[in-house]
């Protein structure tokens, strides 16, 4: 059993090994949800904060990183419901969401091939988009994104269908294929 300042330590520890972890892809797919970078980062600070002060609470049905996914996109529904947001003008510059280091021409290509998917993924509604983006491209599994959204794995797969569909138009239309 720990004492009280090594377990004080190891919570302190346990938390930033969370922050450290998972903190940049909990903000990218909080970003994707609000599509705002200050809003966002005040999503993720409550999440982690919550789920410092939860962490008894974890049942362990699945993985600290799905718990996590799914506290940051309810999180997200709360603030897409706020007062706040529906006031609040909404920046549709992205040029952030995909960036890399490197500046040769065929990263400048990439990235702007990049930039145009994801501008026409954010453009998507909520159900299409939530989907592209866990499994895409935060590599989640068909069933770890219907836990997450809490519908069935059939569901998942229609609208992951339906989102490509609809991103195949816009992108048709723009002359991208």
């Amino acid at each position: 059993m720990l004492s009280s300042s090594e377990s004080s330590e190891f919570n302190h520890f346990f938390f930033e090994d969370l922050v450290d972890q998972y903190g940049e892809e909990l903000m990218r797919l909080a970003y994707t949800y609000v599509k705002n970078k200050q809003a966002a980062e005040d999503i993720i600070q409550d999440v982690f904060l919550r789920a410092y002060e939860k962490r008894e609470a974890f049942r362990g049905h699945s993985t600290y990183r799905t718990y996590l996914y799914r506290m940051t996109i309810n999180r997200c529904y709360d603030h897409l419901r706020s007062w706040s947001y529906k006031n609040e003008r909404i920046s549709d510059k992205i040029s952030s969401f995909f960036q890399s280091g490197n500046t040769t021409e065929g990263e400048v290509i990439t990235n702007d091939d990049r930039h145009t998917i994801g501008k026409e993924v954010l453009s998507l509604d909520l159900k299409y988009r939530e989907v592209i983006v866990l499994y895409y491209f935060k590599e989640l599994s068909i069933e770890e994104v219907a836990t997450i959204l809490a519908c069935s794995r059939n569901t998942i797969k229609t609208r992951l269908r339906r989102a490509r569909e609809q991103l195949k138009v816009h992108l048709e239309k723009r002359g991208e294929l």
